[in-house]
């Protein structure tokens, strides 16, 4: 079977991984004991290393505090274990079948546009309707591995054609900030600082895109040859998945926000 790859030095102990990750969740030891079901003095006993906890108690920490499955994979290896979740790309006979679910959702979004990205925002599938709207993008940010994020916030990418680029970019940029609060990622707080980096849109004296839906939804207004699409997005992931690669696999699906969106869409299709 194949495991996940962690990395090979480990820089922290498995009493520091916890402690990290209960104050990453903003969780005292008394709520974290109480959850799981163990004494403040032995979790204490193993973020300060004068206890080491067995494998099943790894995972049981690492349930209560919401680790991601890459993540408990490293807590295990830390604490001297072996990796738990395994890793396989999409293409694996394994996968076949969340492969066909991933198909069958992104296709029957059609007319609409709808993407299946991974944990890092890197393109992983898109149904037809998504490469229509992409024309104005620099040939560059199109090449594999495509990062979504960053083509829709970069100079040469989607920014220009987004009319309301200074809400949207904040919304963006916030659902990172949540992701990494979550994950703890490196890779995800490199491309954060990367995208707050590009030149910020002028404030806009216009009313707020969002006060036009009542205030629930963030849309996104991209303006087309046809004319102005106007989306607000769902986000899907998989139930209970035992694969690295399932957890973080997310589709996102964009619907219109109008009808005049609506009525273009079905008319292109």
């Amino acid at each position: 079977m194949a495991r996940a790859i962690v990395p090979a030095m480990q820089t922290l102990t498995i009493g520091e991984h916890l402690r990290d990750w209960r104050q990453r969740r903003r969780l005292s030891q008394l709520d974290l004991a109480l959850d799981a079901d163990i004494s403040t003095k032995h979790l204490s006993f193993l973020e300060t290393g004068r206890s080491q906890p067995s494998r099943d108690m790894v995972l049981r920490l690492a349930e209560r505090l919401d680790v991601p499955l890459r993540e408990r994979n490293i807590l295990l290896v830390s604490a001297g274990f072996a990796p738990n979740f395994p890793q396989r790309a999409l293409e694996d006979p394994a996968m076949s079948a969340a492969r066909k679910a991933v198909d069958l959702v992104l296709k029957g979004h059609e007319p609409y546009p709808a993407i299946a990205v991974d944990r890092h925002w890197t393109l992983v599938a898109h149904n037809a309707a998504v490469m229509a709207l992409l024309a104005g993008a620099e040939a560059s940010l199109l090449a594999p591995p495509v990062n979504v994020l960053r083509l829709s916030l970069h100079p040469q990418g989607l920014a220009p054609q987004i009319e309301n680029l200074a809400e949207w970019r904040a919304h963006l940029l916030a659902r990172l900030r949540q992701q990494i609060d979550v994950t703890a990622d490196a890779t995800l707080v490199a491309l954060r600082d990367e995208l707050a980096a590009y030149p910020a849109p002028a404030a806009s004296r216009a009313r707020p895109a969002h006060d036009e839906y009542g205030g629930v939804v963030v849309p996104m207004r991209l303006k087309t040859p046809r004319g102005t699409l106007s989306f607000f997005s769902t986000t899907t992931i998989f139930g209970t998945p035992v694969d690295i690669t399932l957890s973080e696999l997310a589709i996102e699906s964009f619907f219109p926000a109008d009808a005049a969106t609506a009525e273009l869409l079905r008319g292109r299709a």
